[in-house]
């Protein structure tokens, strides 16, 4: 059944779907060719770039513009030699081969480029898009290739986890999970954080920035070498230890993928690679993102198909990922990005500003990466709302597993900015917390690593102001501090227990990390004050952030006991003057109070007949709260008078029925 028979609003675009469907499965069919299956098609990571051979070293490139081309390095003085020059063959192929001496591990090179245009000669410096390694002189900041092939190559341990548990994904940036102000390194995580992780109870960790960036404060999202694991934080093998690591905790990783768009730098990327504008990216001005100051792939060429799909390829079979976030999947769909647009209507989504190049791409990406690997997942961030993204293939859909329920975040912002909590409209509320496609699968989050990013807050910060500085001793006393604890409580619950099908959470989140994310530059003095993770603060005793440490593992915990996902939300009761809310998933019930000074004794609810207990309040001692509650009372659902809870203010609790 297609999406359009599921969804009738749907119907009156059902040629355009079929069109894109048919246009992908052409596709398809057209880079397979004789290939035994789809994934056996895209194996251009083993064929160019750098290959060590029985008989030494063979490159191989693919550089259409350019008229010659020759490899530079330690070895030649890093100068263009005769010798180090590359035989250029039919079909705008380069290919060099060197004997075994020539280069060895750890080796540095470079590409020398010449071309032709407007009657001039010109060369220049390139890393091959290729390259499996590139570091960074600590002197002159200048990026170069690097040969890796360790003597002994990394030995996997361990089998990756079952997949059948529904995402828990705890988002982390590697470089700033130390304490200290620094760029903290794979060892470091794969000692101090996988095991926090693991212990939380989350199930799936997404790893940024794992692709080189020449740019440090660009959180990995301006990539210049797509297949190079990024070397800020260590090795390959030492990202391989990493994600090793994480499937003997239990851990699924998900590798933060960025196919959206490329950096502008010509000599680490790959904008102006065989010296013309156009061999990865579209030439002139739609080659450039405005608002990114990047390069914009051009999906409607093979190059860059079999570029992109081996590169999904790439990371699965080398380092063992268990699928990927794609970043930035709006920009790609659209022509102009999606940038300054809202998205008011179906028809905004199947006119002329699509690009259906880049809906072929996402539908053979996921086709490769789920023929590889059957339970990897893949999960799609798009602000549009495109319907169909989380759709089977065979349905008309573009195959992603998961799309992100990015609106869910900017609205709790939006309620904190604009509205006053007593004037929280829980009906309303609500409606917005469960507003998504039912058709397909999404993973929802109260804050991601995009809230807490300089310039914005997070939402604990948001709420704490100055008083996080002064009052977050458990021997101070603090209203302020008291309601953004309950409401970073309250806020967590509601969104994990009516998310779709999963739940993410930025690292540090968990129990309200002060302050904002900033990256070292020029404006901050080149600090990484703002770049670290203070993971101390929820270990002290005497500290408040424990308590929405403990909340957090606690929910987390009751949400894979009773298989929360495996049921949808179905509200009871909403009372707006009340601020009173009450829904069942599966065997729970979640009854919320949000008013900030109004609590209700005997208050009556709907529910299911039967005797009911408290298995988790927000209001414990254990998390900060007052402990209003007896936790350990029965309560009983009866036909006629319902259930009747002792509701204080600001406080969400669940109940669950007795056998």
């Amino acid at each position: 059944m297609y999406i359009f028979e599921q969804d009738l609003y749907l119907k009156p675009y059902a040629a355009t779907i079929l069109r894109r469907y048919e246009q992908a499965q052409i596709k398809a069919a057209e880079l397979q060719d004789k290939a035994a299956d789809f994934q056996s098609a895209f194996n251009d990571h083993l064929y160019y770039g750098l290959h060590k051979t029985p008989a030494g070293w063979v490159m191989r490139e693919y550089m259409p513009n350019a008229t010659a081309l020759y490899l530079i390095g330690d070895f030649s003085g890093w100068q263009p030699m005769p010798e180090y020059r590359f035989q250029k063959k039919a079909g705008g192929e380069f290919e060099l081969t060197l004997p075994a001496e020539t280069l060895s591990h750890l080796s540095l090179y470079k590409l020398y480029v010449e071309w032709h245009a407007n009657g001039q000669l010109l060369h220049g410096e390139r890393l091959s898009v290729w390259s499996k390694r590139c570091v960074q002189d600590p002197q002159t900041f200048i990026f170069s290739s690097q040969v890796w092939e360790p003597l002994q190559p990394y030995k996997w341990k361990h089998n990756v986890p079952s997949s059948a548990e529904a995402p828990l994904i705890y988002e982390a940036h590697v470089g700033m999970a130390s304490e200290r102000g620094e760029v903290a390194s794979f060892a470091h995580f794969t000692q101090h954080i996988l095991p926090y992780i693991a212990d939380l109870g989350y199930n799936a960790v997404q790893l940024m920035a794992i692709q080189e960036h020449p740019y440090y404060g660009s959180f990995g999202y301006q990539v210049s070498n797509f297949f190079a694991v990024s070397s800020r934080f260590g090795t390959p093998d030492e990202l391989k230890e990493l994600v090793d690591t994480a499937h003997a905790l239990g851990l699924r990783v998900i590798m933060d993928i960025v196919h959206s768009h490329a950096v502008s730098n010509e000599v680490e990327g790959l904008g102006c690679y065989d010296g013309s504008d156009h061999l990865f990216c579209h030439s002139g001005k739609r080659g450039q993102h405005s608002a990114w100051n990047s390069r914009c792939f051009d999906y409607g060429k093979d190059n860059v198909l079999h570029f992109l799909l081996a590169n999904c390829k790439y990371w699965l079979e080398e380092f063992r990922f268990d699928g990927f976030r794609f970043d930035g999947v709006t920009s790609m769909l659209y022509l102009d990005h999606g940038l300054n647009r809202d998205f008011l209507g179906y028809a905004d989504y199947f006119d002329r500003n699509t690009d259906e190049d880049a809906t072929t791409y996402l539908f053979l990406a996921n086709k490769l990466i789920h023929e590889l690997r059957p339970h990897a997942i893949t999960i799609a961030e798009d602000v549009s709302g495109m319907p169909g993204l989380a759709a089977p293939m065979a349905q008309g859909g573009m195959g992603f597993d998961y799309r992100l329920a990015m609106g869910m975040a900017d609205h709790w912002i939006k309620l904190l900015k604009e509205v006053s909590d007593e004037f929280w409209d829980v009906g309303n509320l609500y409606y917005r917390l469960t507003d998504h496609r039912q058709d397909e699968k999404n993973i929802t989050y109260a804050e991601c690593h995009d809230q807490s990013l300089v310039g914005d807050q997070t939402l604990f910060f948001r709420m704490a102001g100055e008083k996080i500085y002064q009052n977050m001793s458990v021997f101070t006393p603090s209203i302020e501090i008291d309601r953004a604890i309950a409401l970073h409580k309250i806020i967590r619950l509601l969104t994990i227990s009516t998310a779709g099908n999963g739940y993410l959470n930025f690292m540090g989140n968990e129990f309200g990390h002060p302050e904002w994310i900033d990256f070292p530059r020029a404006g901050n003095n080149n600090s990484y004050h703002y770049a670290r993770r203070q993971w101390s603060l929820a270990q002290r005793d005497d500290l408040k952030y424990k308590y929405l440490l403990a909340f957090d593992r606690a929910m987390i915990a009751l949400a894979k006991a009773h298989h929360l996902f495996d049921y949808a939300p179905n509200r009871l009761f909403d009372h707006k003057a009340d601020q009173v809310l009450a829904y069942m998933r599966g065997d729970l019930l979640f009854v919320v109070n949000l008013s900030p000074a109004v609590s209700y004794f005997e208050y009556g609810l709907p529910a299911p007949v039967g005797d009911w207990h408290i298995c988790l309040s927000t209001d414990s001692p254990d998390f900060g709260g007052y402990n209003s509650v007896d936790t350990s009372l029965t309560y009983t659902s009866a036909p006629i008078h319902h259930l009747r809870l002792y509701l204080p203010a600001r406080i969400a609790l669940v109940l669950q029925r007795g056998k």
